[in-house]
């Protein structure tokens, strides 16, 4: 990128898509520091640029409430760094995982990875996601699982987990490690997020007096909440995006900027 189009602001060196895409995942990051899914400096989202290979990711070094549309990084499908606004360059487990599942999952326009403590304690549960919660239901009958590996720096790792995350999973559960979704969108990625990370609260609560005592649906049941939350008409899917943007207004949130 010449020098005369970085001295442009952000907003008026790229499409109106790439921008309206950025203030999207801008809003995501600063809606994860709202519901605590944030762990320091570290974990990642990311949004690939429709009819692109590139795609943009949070600068490495800053806190989630501090990622703005205009300070997200974008990066190609080999690594390279294209624009970076404030030179803190990003985390390389970030490429790895996101350019991963970008490439696996084509249709995958946002990936969003955490390691809440709720998530790791599900992904260390030699059961995984227990059908125990109508909030489970959303992503439980789909859910994968990748094994664990050790800090994902290594390249050769990103064949397993696009083998183990599949054609058609869009949330995934990396074992003694964290949590990963995936959405044609940003607000169905984080939408994923929020209904998976929420049923790995409830299940590490009620395992705590055991086991034993945990009640699980029929799958009858289970199944029954599954289809009702793929139903291609629920209202939410158009209603909770612009609410919790709503949210991040009211909080005074720079997101936009």
């Amino acid at each position: 990128m010449s020098a005369v189009l970085k001295s442009k602001p952000v907003k008026e060196r790229v499409s109106g898509e790439e921008w309206a895409l950025r203030v999207d995942l801008a809003a995501a990051y600063q809606l994860a520091a709202h519901f605590k899914w944030t762990d320091l400096i570290y974990t990642h989202f990311s949004a690939r640029l429709p009819g692109h290979e590139e795609f943009l990711i949070n600068p490495y070094g800053l806190m989630f409430e501090e990622v703005t549309a205009s300070n997200l990084i974008k990066i190609g499908r080999d690594g390279k760094t294209l624009d970076d606004p404030l030179g803190l360059g990003y985390n390389e487990a970030g490429f790895v995982i996101h350019g991963c599942v970008h490439e696996a999952r084509p249709e995958a326009q946002c990936v969003i990875h955490t390691h809440t403590r709720a998530g790791v304690a599900v992904s260390a549960m030699k059961c995984g996601l227990l059908p125990i919660s109508q909030h489970a239901m959303r992503v439980q009958r789909s859910v994968t699982y990748h094994d664990y590996e050790g800090i994902a720096v290594d390249m050769d790792e990103r064949t397993r987990m696009a083998k183990d995350l599949g054609k058609t999973s869009k949330a995934m559960i990396l074992r003694n490690h964290g949590l990963l979704t995936l959405g044609e969108s940003v607000r169905e990625a984080f939408e994923l997020m929020y209904y998976l990370d929420c049923a790995c609260q409830i299940q590490a609560d009620a395992c705590a007096g055991g086991l034993e005592n945990v009640l699980q649906m029929s799958k009858q049941a289970a199944d029954a909440a599954a289809s009702q939350f793929e139903r291609t008409d629920r209202p939410s899917t158009h209603k909770d995006w612009p609410a919790l943007l709503r949210l991040l207004d009211r909080k005074g949130s720079n997101y936009a900027s």
